[in-house]
């Protein structure tokens, strides 16, 4: 498969699952002014990508287009930091700076855990 097309296939499936992880988090009615579904998208993103490239790198040898499709289409069309930089500017416009630093805080170091767990256990 060429590497564009896996890329543009994986992106969609990963931005479609996305939309739908919001779509849950919307009908859970969480009542809360903090960005969990993208926190929770962002962190299996960041799982998936760390155990493709620190678990599965010599799985994926020779199998290029497989690799594109999974770390770069699908963990970048699920993960998203546009949308967590435009939560948290929301967060700071309505006075909520606690829960945007959580947020931040949170988001950031979550994602650098998971790789250097994933990176110690393999």
């Amino acid at each position: 498969m060429n590497l564009w097309l896996a890329v543009f296939l994986g992106g969609g499936l990963g931005s479609v699952l996305r939309f739908g992880m919001s779509r849950v988090f919307l009908a859970l009615d969480l009542r809360s002014a903090f960005p969990w579904a993208t926190l929770v998208s962002n962190v299996f993103a960041t799982a998936i990508l760390a155990w493709v490239i620190l678990r599965m790198n010599n799985a994926f040898e020779g199998r290029d287009a497989m690799k594109a499709f999974i770390a770069v289409g699908f963990c970048g069309g699920f993960s998203t930091f546009s949308t967590f930089s435009y939560e948290n500017f929301l967060l700071l416009r309505e006075g909520l700076f606690t829960q945007a630093i959580a947020n931040a805080l949170i988001s950031v170091v979550a994602c650098l855990l998971i790789f250097f767990v994933i990176a110690r256990s393999s």
